[in-house]
């Protein structure tokens, strides 16, 4: 009998242990949208945090958990399956105690398997992820279906149009500028930050799209070929846009043709009078421009005698751009806007073309263009009025974005030029490369180079390093509170900085 009230004590106590551990993985795995290949890869990745016996603390949080109610299942289905362990430990060393002598091995051997499985905690949870998956995925298709079956209705009963919009990078963007754009004209709705996914998605439509809506704005993310045509079953475009292609999401995709193949399930997607938007300067997206039949619109910026809305006349300083817009058979205007970069010009063709596929006139772009405003942490300028500018693009980065970035805070003359970066990730076999070639080009116009994650940034610093840079110029710190805690210290004003990319708490280090 002692030895049973010692074990349940003591199973009470691991079993509270075990629920004040989970909060910290099951965070990682929504990161890792309860996908266990990939938070087992993060385990992998990161033996040093999940190899404790302690509790780990973050020291800052850049993405909480979010408490859904998908969180909260899984926390039941975790503790369910604890005490699953906890009863089979108690099970197994009361064997143990009522055969071996003396007794004590018993009582020990429960205290060594109740640590086993605390130590494991992250393992397990993944035990539990899979036993709800089944449950998860009924829940996930009863909503699909639902918001698949209320695009019809509006589709068929009031008209909406669906404008679907993918790519490697440029998406987010594109789709909050074409709402600004395309609301000069008509009713929108669009979907928030980067809702890109089946669930996000018939969130949305279930509970916020309305019969009085004239075009519903839908941004289409995938990790893996498949997972676009998946998305646009639900949303059924009537127009797609590919922003670009590029080498994103590398360790899953491999390939960047399976990246192209991926992309243009978009366009595949689209009924017999839909109409494809295509990004004609990126060259991946122009192989899959020139073998579309659809009814096409092509823009750009290179070769505007092949193009169908371009810009020329182009102008790009500290305060946004002034260019041209173009449109064959509409005419040419004048437009200005406050985003920073010459790429943001091409995300504001990219609406342009929407706006025009969707009966827009050249006037109503053009204002449309110029009540864009900057899409937050996608190189938006940030003035504290303490002479101090800071150029935020956090978001993510890709070798393209990260080059455009550099390419602003080379538009800034007379500023002492900082940045402050993890690097790129995702990137695959090339991603060391990449953050080498990334490395030199910083060389040539950052003044102060700020890299977050000492063992994450070396191939940035070597980069720097073999291009001559002077490296009492760098400084390698531990997270960004440590590089923020340093920027207090080392600006004054004249000083810019550019924030680029910041990783989620998965990636981040000891």
């Amino acid at each position: 009998m002692f030895f049973y009230i010692y074990a349940a004590v003591l199973g009470y106590a691991a079993f509270l242990m075990y629920s004040n551990r989970v909060e910290y993985p099951l965070n990682m795995l929504q990161l890792s949208e309860y996908k266990n290949d990939k938070y087992s890869k993060w385990i992998e990745e990161n033996s040093s945090k999940v190899n404790r016996f302690n509790y780990y603390e973050k020291t800052e949080e850049k993405s909480p958990l979010v408490w859904t109610d998908r969180v909260k299942r899984l926390k039941k289905k975790h503790d369910f399956v604890n005490m699953m362990f906890i009863i089979g430990a108690i099970v197994l060393s009361s064997i143990v105690y009522n055969i071996v002598n003396p007794k004590i091995i018993g009582l020990v051997t429960l205290v060594i398997l109740y640590l086993v499985i605390y130590f494991f905690q992250y393992r397990v949870l993944m035990i539990s992820n899979h036993l709800a998956k089944a449950k998860e995925d009924e829940i996930n298709h009863g909503f699909y279906v639902e918001a698949q079956e209320k695009i019809r209705k509006l589709k068929r009963e009031s008209n909406l149009k669906v404008l679907g919009i993918t790519g490697s990078f440029g998406k987010t963007s594109v789709k909050f500028i074409s709402n600004t754009v395309l609301s000069e004209a008509l009713r929108v709705k669009n979907t928030p930050s980067s809702y890109n996914t089946p669930m996000g998605l018939s969130k949305v439509i279930n509970n916020e799209l309305g019969p009085e809506k004239e075009v519903f704005i839908a941004e289409l993310g995938a990790y893996k070929p498949g997972e676009i045509e998946e998305v646009a079953e639900l949303v059924q475009p009537d127009i797609g846009i590919i922003t670009a292609i590029g080498p994103t999401h590398m360790h899953m995709y491999k390939t960047i043709e399976n990246i192209m193949k991926t992309k243009y399930e978009l366009i595949e997607a689209l009924p017999e009078d839909g109409i494809a938007i295509f990004n004609y300067d990126n060259k991946y997206v122009r192989e899959l421009s020139d073998k579309t039949k659809l009814k096409k619109i092509n823009y750009g910026i290179e070769n505007i005698d092949r193009l169908d809305i371009y810009a020329k006349d182009i102008e790009v300083s500290t305060e946004g751009s002034k260019f041209i817009l173009g449109i064959r058979g509409l005419g040419e205007i004048n437009c200005h806007s406050i985003l920073l970069g010459v790429h943001n010009i091409s995300n504001l063709l990219a609406a342009a073309s929407a706006a025009y596929a969707l009966g827009m006139t050249l006037e109503e772009i053009a204002e449309g263009i110029g009540k864009v405003e900057a899409v937050d942490h996608r190189l938006n300028l940030i003035n504290p009025g303490t002479g101090v500018l800071v150029i935020d693009d956090s978001f993510n980065s890709n070798p393209v974005g990260f080059r455009a970035a550099l390419e602003v805070l080379k538009e800034f003359k007379g500023y002492r030029k900082f940045i402050v970066t993890p690097g790129m990730v995702e990137l695959g076999d090339m991603e060391e490369d990449e953050n080498y070639k990334v490395g030199a080009e910083i060389a040539k116009s950052v003044d102060h180079v700020l890299l977050v994650g000492v063992k994450r940034t070396m191939p940035i610093y070597k980069g720097l390093e073999d291009a001559g840079y002077n490296m009492d110029n760098v400084y390698q710190l531990k997270n960004l509170k440590e590089a923020t805690q340093l920027l207090a210290n080392m600006n004054k004003a004249g000083d810019v900085i550019l924030f680029e990319n910041d990783l989620p708490d998965s990636y981040s280090e000891d």
